[in-house]
């Protein structure tokens, strides 16, 4: 087993220096002799292997407080994890060929498996260069017992044992990224399956902790949905950055036409006051870009509902571009909630004004639009309409008039009001 290369000092725990290796050379006497040392040293170490896993996982428990833990947790595992990794090491030595798929076999399990248990990849890597460092120092310790005067003739095989690692390490380092990158997609395709179950309504009671792990949010507390759409596909972060304030807490779902993100506005314990949603730009950065801002729901099991609501603030958005915030435009949401309604309304309040030469129509609703967002001041209207007042009210005249309804029962103001909104949302 092997680790990424910390900034550590060479292993201190009496572990024989490793040789520099030898510049490659022709084949020779002194190469087959090194083999044969090489080989008996093997040999005894695969009849003493259960000692030698014993060391490297005391190794491990002392330099690696990422394996301490691991050892803590589940000594059993990791012990056989260590006497495989050796087992395949010490067997590589004997039988470069023979053992040489088998070793990396399982040097990409192990790195695999340390991946999804979340073990830091450079204490992975650093356990693999102990056990490396490990198998050479008793590869000397054995030499040194039976054959003093062969010691010398390890410094041949050195580069091939250190090769040995370093192509474990790298394998291990490969396995381990590729399971992570897995895990990564897993946890992304989890997370974005979660979300669209809430934002849809479809989600299950029993999934909320895991949203709420998986989104970062939590389970009770108080939502606002945020739609958007219309932004240019290149600039989807800043178009979400108008959306929602700097330093909210928010998931953001993409779909196929619109943006959801999911704005934790406050945790509920503790709430003392009403929350507001999530304040918005009155222009937009982008031509064309819609933001809806839906009404405050309590808890994750409430966001499909706050979803709707903002689809329905979203669909009073004008095409050119906008924010609205549904709760400051509840009757134009009362109309697009039931556009078959809406229409009808419209129809039967302004049917007689529609049906007039387009000049004449638009100056009549313009008119009469104008005097109900000036509170019923014909002043007022007639200032921002560049006219007289009392041509205000000839034109409001002529208006009831043509419907039937009268501007001073407070009836058919209200109306009045919804049929123009109707119109003004429902022209498509």
């Amino acid at each position: 087993m092997q680790h990424a290369v910390r900034s550590r000092a060479a292993i201190r725990t009496g572990l024989t220096p490793v040789p520099r290796p030898r510049t490659p050379g022709v084949t020779s006497l002194i190469d087959a002799d090194a083999l044969r040392v090489l080989h008996r040293a093997a040999r005894a170490l695969l009849d003493d292997l259960p000692d030698l896993t014993d060391r490297l996982v005391a190794l491990l428990e002392e330099q690696e407080p990422a394996y301490r833990a691991a050892v803590t947790k589940d000594p059993t595992a990791t012990w056989q994890e260590a006497h495989r990794s050796l087992r395949h090491s010490v067997a590589s030595l004997l039988d470069p060929r023979g053992a040489r798929d088998a070793a990396r076999r399982c040097s990409w399990r192990i790195g695999a498996a340390r991946a999804e248990q979340g073990l830091p990849l450079d204490a992975l890597l650093h356990a693999f260069r102990l056990g490396g460092s490990l198998v050479w120092q008793r590869l000397v310790e054995e030499t040194s017992r039976a054959a003093p005067e062969d010691v010398r003739l390890l410094v041949h095989v050195a580069a091939d044992v250190w090769n040995f690692v370093d192509e474990h390490c790298t394998l291990v380092a490969d396995a381990y990224r590729q399971t992570e990158w897995q895990i990564g997609r897993r946890r992304e395709n989890r997370a974005r399956l979660l979300a669209a179950g809430l934002l849809d309504g479809t989600g299950r009671i029993a999934d909320l902790p895991e949203a709420a792990r998986a989104l970062d949010l939590p389970e009770q507390g108080r939502y606002v949905v945020v739609a958007l759409t219309g932004g240019p596909p290149a600039r989807a972060d800043a178009a979400r950055a108008a959306a929602v304030p700097p330093g909210a807490r928010v998931h953001w779902h993409a779909g196929p036409e619109v943006d959801y993100g999911i704005v934790l506005v406050a945790a509920r314990e503790g709430l003392t006051e009403p929350v507001q949603p999530p304040e918005t730009p009155s222009h937009v950065p982008f031509p064309g870009l819609r933001i809806g801002v839906g009404s405050p729901v309590d808890g994750l099991a409430a966001v499909g509902e706050a979803r709707r609501l903002a689809d329905t603030a979203l669909n009073i958005c004008p095409a050119a571009g906008g924010t609205v915030r549904l709760a400051d435009q509840l009757p134009a949401a009362l109309v697009v909630s039931s556009p078959e309604l809406g229409r009808a309304l419209a129809e039967k309040v302004l049917g007689p004004l529609l049906r007039l030469e387009p000049a004449d129509r638009e100056v009549l609703l313009d008119t009469l639009t104008t005097w109900l967002e000036c509170d019923g001041s014909a002043q007022r209207a007639g200032e921002r309409l560049y006219c007289h007042r009392n041509t205000v009210l000839n034109r409001l005249r002529r208006c009831e008039q043509l419907t039937g309804r009268s501007l001073a029962r407070p009836a058919d103001v209200v109306e009045f009001s919804l049929a123009l909104t109707a119109r003004r949302v429902l022209r498509d």
